[in-house]
């Protein structure tokens, strides 16, 4: 038997969704790296880039839920721009001392995972909904 790929695999919900996962374990990796920031830090930008990395999956669950494909689209692309925010946040973190080069180039890889799948989600969305709309009579 053969192994069964993803564009094989039913999709039944937004857990079923490879970019949902990745998005969840992110928001893991960044809670973690964020523990050693300053205390001075838990209101400032520890807050800020825990709250962006937490709406990325939130926002790929909310916009499967929605009803319809051009709120989906919309969501994940709010789950993009927010991954774009997580990794400005993690390259100030560094800046400031706050994270060594080899935490941020972990995580920087696995905000590049997310992205390159939201990416792909969101193109594959698109052009459903483009080859679904009436041609135009010319």
């Amino acid at each position: 038997m053969r192994p069964v790929t993803e564009k094989e695999t039913k999709i039944r919900d937004y857990r079923d969704l490879l970019a949902w996962q990745k998005a969840r374990r992110l928001v893991k990796r960044v809670y973690e790296v964020t523990r050693g920031f300053p205390k001075e830090e838990m209101f400032g930008l520890t807050q800020q880039v825990r709250r962006a990395a937490i709406s990325v999956p939130c926002n790929i669950a909310e916009g499967y839920g929605r009803g319809s494909r051009k709120d989906y689209v919309r969501f994940l692309q709010m789950a993009r721009g927010s991954l774009y925010e997580v990794q400005t946040q993690l390259l100030l973190a560094q800046d400031l001392g706050y994270l060594s080069d080899s935490q941020v180039a972990a995580t920087s890889q696995e905000v590049s995972a997310c992205a390159q799948l939201l990416y792909r989600l969101i193109e594959s969305l698109s052009s459903k909904e483009r080859s679904q709309q009436p041609r135009s009579q010319s």
